[in-house]
């Protein structure tokens, strides 16, 4: 009779369940969903249109997800329910929801339905960039210590940006939620019938830390006098750390989900952080690179350093015994997806269709064949913002070198290059700033669906690439966290590093770097950094002053 556990992992576009074997780490069943309401970005499913900036989602949507993929994939698994030890959630984040005390959320109430302000804010929701930048120069004058755990900013995409815009733009809604929970620890108090905060999430997204909390009510009142206690009276309890059981199965959940009543549950996870351990146990000076519609950087280390632009570092924040810091690019896959769909001419889409290969299958192919610098093109890759190390919304996108006999292939690469500068400009913070970096991993759909990709990456930051083995990363590490909360004595681990040597692994293949490529990245590396630091840092840059027009113009 085997041990399992299970994962489930809540992206930006859907939820996927994964049936873990608990003892060797073998994938036996799995089931995805994509969310009936996707990403709410023009309007709200009863047509209120809103805002430019705004990113919400439906947290029914979130229920209807979980109710299908957990029994699909224990069906494909063909594993006893009574079997599973632990269930692990992972969750997009900082995604916040205003709820009531009984953890209804305001948007189910018939008279918020219509509400923007009631449903959940999705990580990549930039509504809050005012409130952000407000929050940072108050803390920046202020000399607020928690500032430097942030590399000196505040992110529009973090959960106090956004309260803070719900009381100021609809203090109705702020008045009327008896709380803000993080959509991860919602979805775990839904199955277990109790609410229990991450530890992980508020450090990362809420400014809290287990020493100091959240930040200062002096400093929150500041801000706006209501705005003083909204720890005590929005976020009230204590987080727990990551792999903690936040609570077990109840009989009600147990029967849509198809598991056992006393299953043990972990708490919530970031979708990203969670991802750390699959490729083996942690170490010190390990980088992930979770690959997807963003890019997530964390890095482990054994020292608190303060790192210009970074997302955070909390101390176990992604396994116990390290300081984890985070880094991130707001758009990568989700770059190379706008291009598809929006720049790719009819010819080269008859193209791919005639070769038997989707879009960007034909475009990476004929990238390929290209070499370094050949296209004469560079781009900036802040299609949505910068999130790390400039920590700006408002910038934008920037390709540079474009001629009449330029070709759609030269363009992906030149995108895919950009974000592979970017994520070097994050390593050379984080080594500027006396963090080491030892060894790159790489986890996500990017990951294994693209070599092009990897190789670009390997070329440029001039370091071999390890691929985590698993191509679910965010549903095995969420696996992982469940035998963690279910512990020994229900057949698991006590450990974070115990489940990850044993349900963790790497791909045999390791990308390493092309001296001539790596030569001629290094040139184009500089130009990258002489625009960075052009439109990025300088006050007076075009791209915050298009974005100024542009408000004035949708007013």
């Amino acid at each position: 009779m085997g041990r399992y556990a299970i994962g489930v992992d809540f992206g930006t576009l859907s939820a996927r369940a994964l049936v873990v074997d608990v003892e060797t780490g073998r994938e036996l069943g799995g089931a995805v969903m994509d969310y009936p309401h996707g990403v709410l970005q023009e309007c709200l499913p009863d047509g209120v249109p809103l805002p430019h900036g705004w990113a919400l989602q439906h947290p029914g949507d979130y229920l209807e997800c979980l109710r299908r993929v957990v029994p699909e994939a224990l069906a494909q698994a063909g594993v006893n329910a009574a079997d599973v030890v632990g269930l692990g959630i992972d969750c997009t984040a900082s995604t916040s929801l205003p709820i009531l005390a009984d953890g209804t959320p305001l948007c189910f109430l018939p008279e918020y339905k219509n509400h923007p302000y009631a449903y959940a804010m999705l990580w990549k929701h930039h509504g809050a960039q005012a409130q952000a930048g407000r929050m940072t120069e108050l803390a920046q004058s202020r000399k607020e210590p928690f500032l430097a755990r942030y590399g000196g900013r505040i992110s529009s995409e973090w959960m106090l940006p956004k309260l803070l815009q719900v009381l100021e733009e609809a203090p109705e809604i702020y008045e009327r939620a008896d709380r803000f929970v993080e959509a991860g620890d919602w979805i775990v108090s839904q199955i277990t019938r109790s609410e229990a905060r991450s530890a992980g999430i508020a450090g990362y997204k809420a400014l809290w830390s287990p020493r100091e909390g959240y930040p200062s009510q002096e400093y929150l009142a500041a801000l706006h006098p209501r705005f003083a206690t909204v720890a005590k009276d929005k976020l009230p309890g204590q987080p727990l750390p990551l792999g903690a059981l936040a609570g077990t199965v109840q009989p009600e959940t147990a029967a849509w989900l198809g598991l056992c009543p006393g299953t043990a549950v972990a708490t919530a996870n970031i979708d990203a952080h969670v991802s750390v351990p699959v490729a083996g146990a942690p170490r010190a000076g390990e980088l992930m690179m979770i690959m997807g519609t963003s890019t997530c950087h964390i890095l482990l280390a054994n020292a608190e350093r303060a790192v210009p632009g970074m997302c955070g570092v909390v101390d176990g924040g992604a396994a116990p015994g390290f300081l984890a810091y985070e880094a991130g690019q707001s758009c990568v896959g989700d770059l190379l997806g706008w291009f598809v769909d929006h720049c790719l001419s009819a010819g080269c889409a008859r193209q791919a269709k005639e070769e038997g290969k989707n879009a960007h299958e034909y475009l990476t192919a004929r990238a390929a064949g290209l070499r370094a610098g050949e296209s004469g093109l560079i781009a900036l890759d802040w299609w949505n913002g910068n999130r790390s190390v400039l920590v700006d919304a408002r910038l934008t996108g920037l390709i540079l070198g474009m001629t009449l006999r330029t070709r759609p292939e030269e363009i992906y690469r030149a995108l895919i290059e950009a974000t592979a500068f970017g994520t070097r400009t994050i390593v050379e913070a984080f080594e500027g700033s006396g963090l080491p970096v030892h060894t790159l991993f790489a986890c996500g759909g990017i990951a294994h669906k693209n070599p092009l990709m990897l190789q670009i990456y390997a070329d440029v930051l001039g370091r071999e690439i390890r691929v985590a083995r698993t191509r679910q990363a965010g549903a095995l590490g969420s696996a992982m966290f469940g035998a963690v909360a279910a512990g020994t004595a229900r057949g698991g681990y006590d450990t974070i590093t115990q489940a990850a040597t044993a349900m963790g692994g790497l791909l045999d293949t390791v990308y390493r770097p092309n001296p001539a490529e790596a030569a001629t990245y290094q040139k184009l590396y500089a130009l990258y950094t002489a625009l960075h630091d052009q439109f990025g840092r300088d006050a007076h840059s075009p791209m915050r002053a298009l974005r100024d027009i542009q408000s004035e113009s949708l007013r």
